[in-house]
């Protein structure tokens, strides 16, 4: 049969999300959302908004948005980029900062997978630096690749392991010469943000998203910090896609959540509590369990293979992330879910003798 495709769609690969099943009710801990409500203010943005506006196009400029992101990063607002959820700015970064006839992307073996999706649709050369034995990453191996431009998950993901911010200072100077992207998804349950140095450096961009610490998963709406000149790069690749990413609505609803950062440092210091329980109890019950600075923990059972483990949870309600990939098979991803969540995580190992 005739395929009215092109030859890039047929060829890629495309990024897998975790499931989304609605065959029954789930104790859903396998995408890494925040278990607790968003700020009362965003909430309260959202239902107070005029929705006669709607017949128009949202801000063009997305001052009000970014502003407030300027004002809690302590940046310009000319030093802020917002887009639909970080994956899009992420995905705007290898046309924007990479070559197809360049020296490409490096980044780690085992990390957001999204990352060679981009890299094969843009016809992007891409490598990869094998994470350590203890699944860290050694930045040296990643400056010592003759790549155009660098990119970190920090905390790492799937892994949860963050890199402390001296490190990354250092490894952002000792890469003056070519980009530096800091994907900062996980940023707010390690509370050692890069972004302040992008006042430093010309070539460090710090991506980040509303979803994880915000609690706004459902609203899909991302930033980035960095110097004017990186920012005037995912401008222009935007417009050659859609001039207005982030709707109305959207706009409001970010700039109140931003702003609410004391809210948000209690509900994500209850996340971190509540890691630190989780990945005890797993430990207890013969878990390895690598040291998490996320909203997750990764986590491999001594003797049941990570598929195992993960059937037997979905058996009885529970959805938990596995990965069939070299290296990570053997774990499964838990989100930090709220304590009744995480107590029923428990409660099905246990019933299923793990």
């Amino acid at each position: 049969m005739k395929t009215y495709l092109s030859r890039k769609a047929v060829s890629v690969t495309p990024y897998a999300a975790g499931e989304q099943p609605d065959d029954r009710q789930y104790v859903k801990l396998n995408t890494n959302e925040n278990p607790y409500p968003p700020s009362p203010k965003a909430v309260e943005a959202y239902r107070q908004y005029d929705v006669s506006s709607l017949n128009l196009y949202p801000p063009l400029e997305m001052r009000a948005l970014r502003g407030a992101i300027a004002a809690a990063e302590r940046v310009q607002t000319e030093n802020v980029f917002c887009g639909n959820g970080s994956d899009e700015i992420l995905a705007l970064c290898f046309p924007a900062f990479f070559d197809a006839d360049g020296r490409g992307a490096a980044f780690a073996d085992i990390t957001y997978s999204f990352y060679p999706v981009y890299a094969d649709l843009f016809d992007i050369p891409h490598r990869t630096v094998p994470l350590e034995e203890d699944f860290t990453l050694d930045l040296s191996k990643l400056t010592a690749t003759d790549a155009q431009g660098l990119i970190v998950v920090n905390p790492n993901a799937p892994t949860g392991i963050g890199i402390p911010l001296p490190e990354i200072e250092a490894f952002v100077r000792a890469n003056a010469g070519r980009v530096v992207i800091l994907d900062e998804a996980y940023m707010p349950f390690f509370g050692q943000s890069a972004a302040p140095l992008t006042k430093k450096y010309a070539n460090l961009l710090v991506v980040k998203t509303f979803s994880k610490g915000y609690s706004l998963a459902g609203m899909r709406c991302g930033y980035a910090v960095g110097d004017p000149a990186l920012i005037d790069g995912l401008e222009r690749c935007r417009d050659c896609f859609n001039s207005y990413p982030v709707d109305r609505i959207c706009q409001a609803v970010c700039a109140a959540a931003i702003a609410d950062g004391e809210y948000y440092a209690r509900m994500n210091a209850l996340v971190v509590a509540e890691r630190e329980r989780l990945s005890a109890e797993l430990k207890k019950r013969g878990f390895t369990v690598l040291p998490s600075s996320a909203n997750f923990v990764f986590a491999r059972h001594p003797s049941a293979g990570g598929r195992a483990v993960y059937e037997a949870l979905r058996s009885r309600g529970v959805l938990v992330r596995h990965f069939q990939k070299p290296r990570i098979d053997g774990f499964c991803r838990i989100t930090v879910g709220s304590r009744a969540q995480n107590d029923a995580l428990l409660a099905a190992l246990d019933g299923a003798g793990l």
